[in-house]
């Protein structure tokens, strides 16, 4: 079966990630992906290199109409039985707009939990067969916005537990490369640089973690439009040296096995795929209660959850954590069992085939 995937993303960050994990296991199933997506996108090359077929189009985003022609012209010239959109920037719309004109059903995934005004869902949504929602709270959003039950199924959002693993952990490693002593705990947060992730929240804890543990290194990894007010507020409050920010990594399957906590007080979070990864690395986690972070994060089983900026419940839950190796050691292997349990790359790709499988049946 052909199906033709459009993900609209310039960056190869948590989405995207999630359909080179869905091209490769359709791939392999003996399936036909097809994936268009914008010109110069980092997915383009990852995709293409699993030999899957890649038109790179031109994508303007939300007030880019001339993107329905074009995705239009490409489903005549594929022919697929079915359309996934996989993000938004427009080709949620637009893809679905143009799938409806070509006669081919469409479906949607939907990765994030901030709501829409109802007069929209109610417009927009009509044009999908079914919404794939990558966790059970995008999925409330959804049925409270006025979906129906049959229209919308979760498939959660998988992690690479090959590449993601607890060992090897080479801690010498990763101290050169941040300049660590051997005496240092270490407390990540991997997120974009945007409000919602909650930053600020961490930083307000700061102070009481540090003072319980005062040899605290905080690495903040991540790109965006807050990166440079955190920095000030990080050089203001006299913490250069005990928090760095070294920007976005690919290498992180390689760091998070050596770091004690993760932090993510994230105030909206369609489910978090950096939750996963660290999960999946045998790391304790502390992180907002939001959206699908609760589907990840099982407080007293592998981490522990805050409700959404509050930072004195962040900082007790990070001293506990940083002050009890044996705690740390069975939070980080209950977590590794989850994601091998609920969230496998097998397990999203044959969810994924599931309601193509229904769709198809229901067009028929």
């Amino acid at each position: 079966m052909k199906t033709l995937h459009v993900e609209s993303g310039m960056h190869l960050y948590g989405g995207a990630l999630q359909v080179v994990f869905l091209l490769r296991g359709l791939q392999a199933r003996g399936e036909q992906p097809v994936l268009a997506c914008p010109e110069g996108s980092a997915i383009a090359g990852a995709v293409r290199a699993l030999g899957v077929p890649v038109h790179e189009i031109a994508m303007g985003g939300d007030l880019d109409v001339g993107m329905v022609g074009r995705l239009r012209a490409l489903i005549r010239a594929e022919r697929p039985a079915l359309v996934h959109l996989h993000s938004r920037r427009g080709s949620d719309l637009w893809g679905g707009l143009a799938a409806r004109r070509e006669g081919v059903p469409a479906v949607l995934s939907r990765r994030v939990d901030n709501p829409e005004p109802r007069w929209w869902v109610a417009a927009k949504y009509r044009l999908y067969a079914k919404v794939v929602a990558i966790s059970d709270g995008i999925r409330r959003v959804l049925l409270a916005e006025g979906l129906s039950e049959q229209q919308v199924v979760c498939v959660h959002s998988a992690v690479d537990t090959d590449a993601y693993r607890p060992e090897p952990a080479d801690r010498a490693w990763l101290r050169a490369e941040f300049g660590l002593a051997d005496d240092e705990p270490v407390l990540a947060m991997a997120a974009q640089f945007i409000p919602r992730k909650g930053h600020r929240t961490l930083l307000a804890a700061l102070p009481a973690v540090l003072a319980a543990q005062p040899r605290l290194r905080a690495l903040l990894f991540g790109q965006g439009p807050e990166l440079d007010a955190i920095r000030a507020q990080v050089a203001a409050a006299g913490w250069s040296e005990r928090v760095l920010l070294p920007g976005f990594r690919r290498d992180l399957a390689r760091i998070l096995p050596c770091v004690d906590v993760l932090a993510h007080p994230a105030e909206m979070e369609g489910l978090g795929v950096a939750l996963l990864q660290a999960a999946a690395c045998g790391v304790p986690i502390v992180a907002g209660r939001a959206g699908g972070i609760p589907e990840i994060v099982r407080p007293g089983v592998n981490g522990e959850l805050i409700e959404p900026g509050d930072a004195a419940a962040l900082a007790g839950h990070l001293i506990r954590l940083l002050g009890d190796a044996a705690l740390r050691r069975r939070y980080g292997a209950a977590g590794r069992r989850l994601v091998l349990d609920e969230f496998s790359v097998d397990a999203m790709v044959d969810g994924n085939r599931a309601v193509y499988a229904e769709v198809l049946a229901a067009a028929t």
